[in-house]
């Protein structure tokens, strides 16, 4: 005897989302406190570079089915011997396992998004490798990005999937009005962060004053004159990236010459390469207040100060596993300076 189809109804299972969260070799500590504050372990993933260089990823458990955020900055990390193009190279193998091994979606959590200077030409038969890397990542299999303070606007067009954008502004003004100075002046450090700057100042009560800068070449720069009063106030410099400190060290002399009492720095990014330490120990900074989307390289000075990221991280990886709104984390206040 034929039995009657099943209606849809028949069909219907309960189906529980169920979210994973593993980590990279970029930044291990801040995904174990991300994983802490979610409630959650880490998932047990196989990470290795093999004598010739090449990296492997193997999932230690069944990702079949789950929202599988993979917490990864691309960034380089001494303690674990990994550079920058390793970990961006890692990520792209965590992701091709993970889309092979049916996972629901796939979500890269790269706070530190590598390449993104490298967002516009600036001279003939130059790539565009931020568009690049983007294109990398998508091809991978990624269904979104959850990155932060991104170096350029442009960069969330290089996406066709959701690019989630997070700020530390709140983060670092909090702790600037926290410290109760009086006669605050915040520096923009070149024309392109007056509007990040102007944000700031806004949120802590200070003037605003613009550095003239030049870059006579790459990773070289130049600060001719100071525009704004800065004499006997105490400066902070915002810029969203530390490198090689070789531009924070200019700023700061430049603003020490006009006048400035005491100088303070703070940015999201500390990449602090080469010898940022050595820039900054001879800046005389009171304090450089950095983030830890990047781990922070053995030998750092003691004004060094790290906010850590993690509670916006696992806002926003919250609201995305269960379909709410990342920009309610930051009161709708998320968009790019």
């Amino acid at each position: 005897m034929l039995q009657s189809r099943p209606t849809p109804s028949d069909l219907q299972l309960e189906y529980n989302k169920r979210l994973m969260l593993f980590s990279g070799r970029g930044n291990p500590g801040l995904a174990a406190n991300i994983a802490s504050k979610l409630g959650v372990g880490l998932g047990g993933v196989t990470l290795k570079t093999f004598a010739n260089g090449e990296v492997y990823c193997r999932y230690d458990e069944s990702v079949r089915g789950a929202d599988v955020f993979i917490v990864q900055p691309t960034c380089g990390n001494p303690y674990e011997g990994l550079s920058a193009n390793d970990a961006l190279m890692e990520l792209l193998v965590m992701i091709e396992a993970a889309v092979h091994g049916s996972a629901h979606r796939v979500i890269a959590v790269t706070p530190w998004y590598g390449y993104s200077r490298q967002d516009k030409k600036s001279s003939p038969r130059e790539p565009i490798t931020a568009r690049l890397v983007a294109r990398m990542l998508e091809s991978a299999g990624i269904d979104r990005l959850l990155t932060m303070d991104l170096h350029s606007g442009q960069i969330q067009g290089f996406f066709q999937k959701p690019c989630d954008h997070m700020t530390a502004l709140f983060m670092l003004t909090q702790y600037f009005a926290d410290l109760g100075l009086e006669d605050l002046v915040v520096v923009a450090p070149d024309a392109g962060r007056v509007k990040l700057n102007k944000k700031f100042a806004s949120k802590i009560g200070a003037d605003l004053a613009i550095l003239n800068k030049e870059r006579p070449a790459q990773q070289v720069a130049e600060i001719n004159y100071v525009i704004g009063d800065v004499a006997d106030k105490t400066a902070v410099i915002v810029d969203d990236i530390i490198d090689t400190a070789g531009t924070l060290k200019a700023a700061a002399e430049a603003v020490k010459d006009a006048g400035a009492r005491r100088v303070y720095a703070a940015a999201t990014h500390g990449v602090f390469s080469g010898n940022a330490w050595e820039n900054l120990a001879s800046a005389r900074f009171e304090q450089i207040v950095v983030t830890d989307t990047i781990p922070l390289r053995p030998g750092a000075p003691e004004n060094v100060r790290v906010l850590s990221c993690a509670d916006l991280l696992t806002n926003s990886i919250r609201q995305i596993f269960t379909d709410g709104s990342v920009s309610d984390v930051f009161g709708g206040e998320n968009q790019l300076f």
